[in-house]
């Protein structure tokens, strides 16, 4: 037997990695009016962006159930050592603490341990699959709960928003915010610092955001990992995962689809970048 680990859609972890590492992923849910639909399982992205733009029903989000965590664990327990369940942070989300109750819920046949990523998208993904890798090595669990915290330090992001619109929708920021980047006609750019989103600088035009997401990684120390994750701009992702293709093996790089439980906040033209430092 061996550690399970387990995360959210929230993730954004692509479906293929996800099996090839053992990762379970519960989805979030996302709600048009009193419509709920599971993050990559009934709603898919495309069709999130096409009806945040052109619907006439703006949609809400929400953490997955405690019972869908509560099911994860029993089902997993019967066949693992340990579980590992990692989650989008407590600040902005109700992931976390909705996992602490499935724990409360379910009936486990091992041990359950609810962490903290203090990350979001891709940043989530690169601490699931970290921890992940070592318990598919036949790791304990004290080595990937050591893995996991090694991960959270170590991972960075930054990303890119075409328009603050859905944030603000989203009530993740005042209007008095959104309307400053409105009348200044700039980009921001935002982090997550201690499990809540900050702006971590503001560029000129897209153009001049993403040579900012290019700089941030290249200014990464001993740089081990990297993570890109788009909403509706493929062409730009790829052209930033060949330039930071320069400084890391493209091996080492996730490329990644917005999904629709983090993508209603953001809206179509998000570019995020992971990083994982040394």
């Amino acid at each position: 037997m061996a550690v399970k680990v387990v995360t959210d859609s929230g993730s954004d972890l692509p479906s293929e990695v996800a099996r090839e590492l053992g990762i379970t992923v519960v989805p979030v849910y996302i709600y048009f009016g009193d419509k709920a639909y599971k993050d990559w399982v009934d709603i898919e992205p495309d069709e999130l962006y096409k009806r945040l733009v052109d619907g006439p029903v703006y949609p809400t989000t929400s953490q997955p159930m405690p019972a869908d965590f509560a099911k994860a664990y029993d089902e997993l327990s019967k066949d693992a050592d340990a579980i590992v369940s990692i989650h989008l942070p407590a600040p902005i989300s109700g992931t976390y603490n909705a996992a602490l109750q499935g724990v409360e819920m379910a009936k486990p046949e091992c041990e359950v341990h609810v962490v903290d990523s203090f990350s979001v998208s891709v940043g989530l993904s690169l601490i699931a699959m970290a921890a992940a890798r070592v318990a598919k090595a036949g790791g304990k669990l004290a080595e990937v709960l050591e893995e996991t915290k090694k991960a959270i330090d170590q991972t960075q992001i930054r990303g890119l928003l075409d328009t603050l619109q859905y944030l603000l929708k989203g009530g993740r920021i005042t209007k008095a915010k959104a309307l400053v980047g409105t009348l200044l006609n700039v980009k921001p750019i935002l982090t997550i610092r201690d499990g809540e989103l900050v702006q971590a600088g503001m560029a000129r035009s897209y153009a001049k955001g993403i040579e900012q997401l290019f700089e941030f990684v290249k200014n990464v120390p001993r740089l081990q990992e990297v993570a890109i994750v788009q909403s509706t701009v493929p062409e730009e992702a790829n052209a930033l995962k060949n330039r930071i293709a320069s400084i890391i093996d493209e091996k080492k790089i996730l490329m990644a689809r917005l999904g629709a439980g983090l993508g209603v906040h953001g809206g179509p033209g998000t570019l995020l970048v992971a990083a994982r430092s040394g």
